[in-house]
């Protein structure tokens, strides 16, 4: 197999690499920023397999760009950065990760969720500031999670994981999902319709994928039905909340905070008025990123990559058609 060669857009964990490596001619990308379009462009001509993350845009142009590619193996859960329907067309399978980073996920979820409710990051800002002068009993009050409304978004893997974790605080669980409602009953859950949902909630929590129905799911008229005390949290995607209602929502005090693991762009410009906030917190989209979380991931794109180049299915294909159709 060593006459296929295979482009890796990032330094991943290096068992996952020389696994690889024994397999193919490995070509890696070692900056710390992801390669150019026009890089992957040019190097898209030779290659055979095409190891990505979900920094990297693979499109219809750059897949017509490969005529000798057999496999495009994406480093995430989420595949918006590819163009799915290209690859199908031209008879590529693309792989992704999932099921690997749920637990760490949703572990992250929760507690962004709970370092936005009591305003942890504040507290901490509020002593370097050399503000802490004595105890107050309003100084930083926060809001209690156990016995609050938990509304989920989106109950696939990740959502029914936070509930999990939801029903060990004791909270009640809504869920707006396209997945049958009996689901979200088994798990202890109310699924209702998202009005609803946004009405009664005093935590909102997204784990949507983005695709074009969903873009923007959140926006100012969501917004305007969530309680002035609610708190929206995202780990999904930045693409699912509108960010200039998110702004205004929170600058008038419509909601009373946002815990952001994800924005849109990535990363969030340092002149985004949302940065400006002191009830919105920002983190670099690191929720899956645990040692063990992202060693699995690296693994499981290896797996897909390997498979693609052996002419096998791939363990975790998102566009299994391909299968049909030879």
């Amino acid at each position: 197999m060593s006459q296929h060669k295979v482009f890796v857009t990032r330094e991943l964990p290096a068992p996952a690499l020389d696994r690889l490596a024994r397999h193919c001619e490995l070509d890696v990308w070692d900056d710390f920023l992801p390669p150019d379009y026009a890089i992957l462009l040019q190097k898209a001509q030779s290659l055979s397999g095409l190891l990505c993350l979900l920094t990297d845009r693979i499109d219809a142009r750059l897949l017509a760009a490969a005529p000798h590619l057999k496999v495009v193996s994406n480093m995430a859960v989420g595949y918006d950065n590819i163009d799915v329907a290209a690859a199908s067309a031209r008879g590529i399978p693309v792989g992704n990760t999932p099921g690997v980073l749920t637990e760490t996920t949703a572990d992250f979820a929760f507690a962004l969720l709970m370092a936005t409710a009591r305003r942890i990051p504040e507290a901490q800002r509020y002593i370097h500031a050399g503000r802490w002068q004595t105890w107050h009993p309003t100084v930083l009050s926060g809001r209690d999670i156990h016995g609050a409304c938990l509304g989920i978004i989106g109950f696939g893997r990740i959502g029914q994981a936070v509930a999990r974790r939801a029903a060990g605080f004791g909270m009640r669980i809504l869920t707006h999902s396209r997945s049958d409602r009996e689901h979200s009953r088994a798990a202890g859950a109310e699924p209702c319709e998202l009005d609803d949902l946004l009405e009664q909630s005093d935590f909102v929590s997204l784990h949507l994928p983005l695709t074009h129905e969903t873009r923007q799911f959140i926006g100012a008229r969501e917004l305007a039905l969530m309680k002035p005390t609610a708190i929206l949290i995202n780990t999904a995607r930045g693409g699912v909340v509108d960010q200039t209602a998110l702004y205004e929502a929170l600058r008038d005090k419509a909601i009373l905070a946002a815990g952001l693991d994800v924005t849109d762009p990535e990363p969030i410009p340092l002149s985004s008025p949302l940065l400006t906030l002191e009830n919105c917190l920002v983190l670099p989209h690191i929720a899956s990123a645990s040692v063990a979380t992202r060693a699995k991931m690296a693994q499981m794109a290896v797996d897909n990559c390997l498979a693609g180049l052996r002419g096998e299915r791939l363990p975790t294909c998102v566009n299994a058609e391909v299968y049909s159709k030879r």
